[in-house]
């Protein structure tokens, strides 16, 4: 198979008062891998996803993701919020609390849809959802 060119942007920004750049003399972007391990955080992508599409309140997240407890539910929305991604917002109305995507988020939305394309072509069909067995939860994998 050819090796695909990656194209080679340059970033320049100030980070932590350090110029942070990227180009042919580069290999390795903080940025990027920053921004790479936020989204590919574990129930970050799918509670992305979620907001994405439509789903506001704690409980309409966590029904569209089986397997994420509260707690952890919770924990990814605090840091998606310090992140600038998420915005939680109360209504005098009522104290329920309601989670929107931040422009920021909502720039996601073509990655998180190519992420979804390219899982639908190459993930095998019939393989077990995350959390269902994986190693990345502890649980003992069953033999077939």
């Amino acid at each position: 198979m050819p090796r695909m060119a990656l194209a080679r942007v340059k970033v320049r920004r100030l980070v932590g008062g350090e110029v942070v750049c990227m180009d042919e003399t580069h290999g390795y972007c903080p940025v990027f891998h920053r921004a790479v391990e936020l989204i590919g955080r574990r129930w970050n992508g799918p509670i992305i996803r979620a907001l994405l599409d439509g789903a506001d309140r704690f409980g309409e997240i966590r029904s569209r993701i089986p397997g994420l407890t509260d707690r952890l539910l919770a924990q990814r929305l605090r840091e998606l919020e310090r992140e600038g991604v998420v915005e939680r917002a109360s209504s005098f109305a009522t104290t329920v609390p309601h989670y929107t995507l931040t422009t920021k988020g909502h720039s996601l939305a073509p990655v998180i849809e190519s992420i979804a394309q390219w899982a639908a072509a190459w993930e095998p069909t019939g393989s077990d959802p995350v959390g269902a067995g994986t190693p990345d939860r502890r649980r003992p994998v069953r033999a077939s």
